[in-house]
């Protein structure tokens, strides 16, 4: 099976229906990927791009963001490298008044061992289990 890699733009099409052409051309990709046809695959950025372009351009609420980006993580046939970080980090994002990639890293430290951070951002301090100290 072809693998094609699934960049930002298509999946604000997607998610935003702004433009109903590329709508139903995005809707056609990702159905052909559900049903096996093709292989479709993504990565953290491009998930992490999502997140700060549907709230910030988009002004979706945050609650909607992780709700489409849930389903999107939990897409069949979606290849995305550290799905379980993301996934995790999703719902630290959900529980907590944290940015996306604070809440990616403080994962991406766990699922590593790491649990001591050098930074000037407060946002680890919610965070149990991480020490965050500023040099």
């Amino acid at each position: 099976m072809k693998n094609i890699f699934i960049d930002t733009n298509i999946f604000l099409r997607y998610l935003t229906k702004d433009d109903p052409l590329k709508y139903d051309k995005c809707r056609e990709i990702f159905k052909r990927g559900v049903d096996g046809k093709i292989g479709l695959v993504t990565s953290g950025m491009v998930i992490a791009e999502l997140i700060w372009t549907l709230l910030s351009y988009y002004r979706i609420p945050k609650a909607d963001v992780i709700e489409k980006l849930s389903i999107i993580v939990s897409t069949e046939n979606l290849s995305i490298p550290d799905r379980d970080i993301i996934v995790e980090a999703l719902v630290l994002y959900s529980r907590k008044n944290i940015d996306y990639i604070d809440a990616y890293n403080a994962v991406f430290m766990k699922h590593h061992g790491v649990n001591e951070v050098f930074s000037y951002d407060a946002d680890f301090d919610a965070i149990e289990g991480i020490k965050r100290e500023e040099p």
